[in-house]
């Protein structure tokens, strides 16, 4: 690899005279000087408020921020006897690298606990340390995910792909597969660090579903900590998400590929324990802008239809060609399609010869199409309402994973024309 560490030596050098602790908390930040401060100082005191006879270090693993991010952390208060490292990580672009560099620390420091937080958090409390520290230090937990409220229409790539598939391949009924907040213990760590990935796309934005399933697949004892709500600088599908989503679903895919003899295996799925009382808050509604979810798949079509058809299966490809045609308000295309569709492109991304950063850039407008209808489907419904149908698609995902089996297995020569 070109980059053999992600720690800098003088963050080395710091944590060697600092020694072994208790609790590193971790924070992957870039270009977040509206926010960093709150969270800050919101770990730092729920870690005096605590675990006042812990040992902690707080650590700021930044991505080379342009805006004042690092300036306002230096700047703030220090917490009696909890320790703060502001240092920017080495490595390529994105938070995978920051993770790496909090990995390293937690593993030099033989942290009993290593907590990562989001650095644009709104919601975030002193408790929400707790919630998270409080399963591995004392439960024996190694890998600990979020759980909150969400407002219906945050998080539509976990909604209508990432726990979908998680949950249909490996059998985990993780809510927040890429919620990015997360707890570990320190042999889970060990592992993490041992892969070889921090300099792929997983060290973008593919690094939350990659800790995820490797937790998955290695078995380690999970659960999910209820952390309320999560209010954080959210993104309209229809003007953000597209990179990411290309980053994540290469991530995830890739994954299938190199763990096929794992999913293959799984049938249905388990509840993955939820740790701590439910709060009665609900989350803040945002809007999203559904014409332009439905122009930009209509232009994927008009785009890419010739290759769509050739990798989606004749009776999937006529619910495409019917939903062109459809009106905003008719806009809906059924979970039950859904579920073949991805379960298709799967499959297309397994057989690819070519460039399969391609084949994810071709599915970006099928995602519209269906977080549209997502739209369409629950624009009257409350948040409880529409996180029933979250789990109703899950689990219409699992009946139809023989589909995507016989999909997979399939001897197929018809993407042989394709090119880029």
């Amino acid at each position: 690899m070109r980059f053999s560490t992600a720690i800098r030596q003088p963050t080395r050098r710091r944590l060697e005279r600092l020694g072994e602790t208790d609790i590193l908390v971790g924070i992957p930040c870039f270009n977040n000087e509206a926010t960093i401060s709150h969270v800050i100082k919101t770990v730092e005191d729920g870690l005096a408020l605590h675990y006042p006879n812990r040992k902690c270090i707080v650590m700021v693993a930044d991505g080379g921020s342009v805006d004042d991010t690092r300036e306002e952390g230096d700047e703030l208060e220090a917490s009696p006897w909890i320790e703060r490292i502001i240092s920017i990580y080495r490595g390529i672009p994105g938070k995978g690298s920051a993770v790496r560099q909090i990995f390293e620390a937690a593993s030099l420091a033989q942290a009993k606990v290593c907590v990562m937080f989001d650095s644009d958090l709104r919601s975030i409390t002193p408790d929400w340390v707790k919630c998270m520290v409080d399963p591995v230090l004392n439960d024996s937990y190694d890998y600990i995910a979020p759980y909150y409220k969400r407002y219906k229409y945050d998080g539509t790539i976990t909604n209508n792909i990432v726990y979908n598939l998680t949950r249909a391949l490996y059998g985990y009924r993780v809510r927040q597969p890429i919620g990015g907040d997360f707890a570990f213990s320190l042999p889970l760590i060990q592992k993490y660090i041992a892969q070889d990935v921090w300099e792929t796309d997983v060290a973008r934005f593919g690094i939350d579903i990659w800790l995820t399933t490797t937790a998955m697949v290695h078995k380690a004892k999970c659960a999910q900590a209820n952390l309320g709500v999560k209010i954080h600088d959210v993104k309209d599908p229809a003007e953000a998400l597209g990179p990411m989503f290309r980053q994540v679903v290469f991530t995830l895919l890739s994954l299938m590929q190199e763990y096929e003899n794992v999913w293959k295996s799984v049938r249905g799925s388990k509840p993955t324990p939820i740790i701590g009382p439910e709060l009665n808050v609900e989350p803040q509604p945002f809007s999203v802008n559904l014409v332009k979810l439905i122009e930009d798949f209509k232009i994927g079509y008009s785009n890419y239809g010739e290759v769509w058809k050739k990798i989606i299966a004749a009776d999937n490809w006529q619910i495409i060609e019917d939903l062109v045609k459809k009106e905003e308000k008719d806009f809906l295309l059924k979970t039950e399609m859904w579920a073949r569709i991805l379960y298709d492109l799967a499959a297309a991304f397994h057989h690819w010869k070519g460039n399969r950063r391609l084949m994810v850039r071709l599915m970006t407008p099928l995602y519209f199409a269906r977080v549209a209808s997502f739209v369409n489907r629950t624009k009257d419904m409350n948040n409880e309402e529409a996180e029933a149908l979250v789990e109703e698609q899950a689990e219409k995902f699992e009946q139809a994973k023989g589909y995507l089996i016989q999909r997979w297995d399939e001897e197929v020569h018809y993407y042989d024309d394709i090119t880029e």
